[in-house]
């Protein structure tokens, strides 16, 4: 298996040295066909609607596959970041014998160990060859959620009346996803990569996306749900800032801040004219409170979380995933930090938030020294700091983009740092981020 350990010695370079030869026989046909493989796995994301999805399983074989094209690069980093998810389900494991049954909880935990494992391959992919491969998967990641939004502005609109029952639930538009709340944050990171291209773009670039992007973010609107609402504002405020703050001259500045109006002023218009629409009035006017008779009161959601946190503290080794809505509470947590201290206990809890902290400081580190004009530092930032602010109000400890973007930051933040006498011949780049 050819993979390569950078950072690591081992008292002599001749196994890196012998890593690159073996790696240097693979032909570049087997890696071109590795690489659309992945390409495919993750835009088949888009399609959620029993477990495993055909994103579980296609995974698998990538797990398999990159590794054996020499496109996986492992190192002290990435090392730390396995250590961090074997930890958390390794408390899982724990909390599960604390269960009134073994197997429900057991199973729950193999899945987010399964997600982890696949992560951690995912992040040495982006190692390899940092931002080439994170293209790669974001541009697979764009296509995967304008097909999830295509799919679901048919079904809330009823252009195909046969599938409105099958893309949309009570109202709601949830496209090719089981789940509207899910939709919704799925496409958060995918409006931000977008709308990134938009503002760093040529003007003719910036036409194309223009209208993809207000696909993205009407889908987004449609799921009406308010942790994709709290997590598309978040992402949006972060990277403004980043986006504003490295900018390398005034004129982008002011580019910035008249595209922020024109966005804003186009946004009201939009809003406006959606809600001359009554189905779409009423259900917004629903959605945009936290009031509703299932979030309010000791069965709600908040007195379900106030539950969960008297627990944790009573229960160090935790109580089990699941066992929550099973044996305390009409539903789940809707929490992600409780539910994980419910679910890996003391231990496992801690380490999340270690693993949500190192992200964060990873995560800035590279959005801080990304001065290249990409801005993919401060996308991953701002779609991260998303889906974390989000995890307060929803359990997020199984969402497959979630450890997809965590890779990817981690995968930047394990990258060997270019020379920098080659960066500096590097011409600048004066187009976009180059989604496709």
């Amino acid at each position: 298996m050819s993979v390569t350990y950078d950072g690591m010695k081992f008292g002599s370079a001749a196994p890196a040295r012998e890593a690159d030869t073996r790696r240097s026989h693979i032909r570049p046909g087997f890696k071109r066909l590795a690489r659309i493989y992945l390409w495919i796995v993750v835009a088949s994301g888009c399609v959620v609607y029993v477990e495993p999805a055909p994103y579980d399983a296609l995974l698998l074989g990538a797990v398999f596959v990159l590794p054996v094209a020499g496109l996986v690069t492992l190192s002290r980093t990435l090392a730390v970041y396995l250590i961090l998810l074997c930890g958390i389900a390794a408390g899982g494991y724990v909390a599960a014998t604390q269960a009134g049954i073994f197997d429900v909880p057991a199973k729950h935990v193999t899945i987010t160990l399964y997600l982890a494992l696949t992560s951690v391959v995912l992040a040495g992919f982006v190692a390899n060859n940092p931002v080439p491969h994170a293209r790669l998967i974001m541009s697979a990641y764009v296509a995967a959620a304008l097909v999830a939004s295509i799919a679901a502005l048919i079904g809330y609109f009823n252009i195909v009346p046969s599938l409105h029952d099958i893309l949309t639930e009570f109202g709601r538009a949830r496209g090719t996803f089981k789940d509207p709340n899910v939709l919704g944050a799925f496409l958060v990171p995918a409006v931000l990569y977008v709308l990134n291209d938009v503002l760093t773009a040529r003007p003719a670039r910036a036409l194309f996306w223009s209208p993809l992007l207000a696909v993205l973010v009407l889908a987004t609107l449609l799921s009406f749900s308010r942790g994709a609402w709290i997590n598309l504002l978040v992402g949006l405020i972060v990277y403004g800032f980043f986006a504003f703050s490295l900018s390398r001259s005034n004129r982008q500045r002011i580019k910035l801040l008249f595209c922020a109006v024109l966005a804003g002023v186009v946004a009201v218009g939009a809003l406006a004219a959606v809600q001359t629409i009554p189905q779409v009035s009423e259900r917004l006017s629903e959605r945009a409170s936290f009031e509703q008779s299932y979030d309010v009161g000791p069965e709600g959601r908040f007195g379900g979380q106030k539950k969960a946190a008297g627990l944790v503290a009573e229960h160090p080794l935790g109580i089990g995933a699941l066992e929550f809505s099973r044996l305390y509470h009409p539903e789940d947590v809707h929490q992600v930090y409780l539910n994980m201290y419910l679910n890996t206990g003391w231990f496992g809890g801690t380490l999340y938030l270690l693993l949500v902290a190192a992200t964060t400081v990873l995560g800035l580190k590279f959005a801080i020294r990304d001065r290249d004009g990409r801005g993919y530092g401060a996308i991953l930032m701002a779609a991260f700091l998303g889906m974390a602010v989000e995890g307060m109000v929803v359990d997020t400890d199984h969402w497959r983009h979630f450890y997809l973007i965590v890779a990817v930051i981690w995968g930047m933040a394990a990258a060997r740092r270019p020379d920098p006498e080659a960066h500096a011949k590097r011409k600048p780049r004066t187009g976009g981020t180059g989604a496709f």
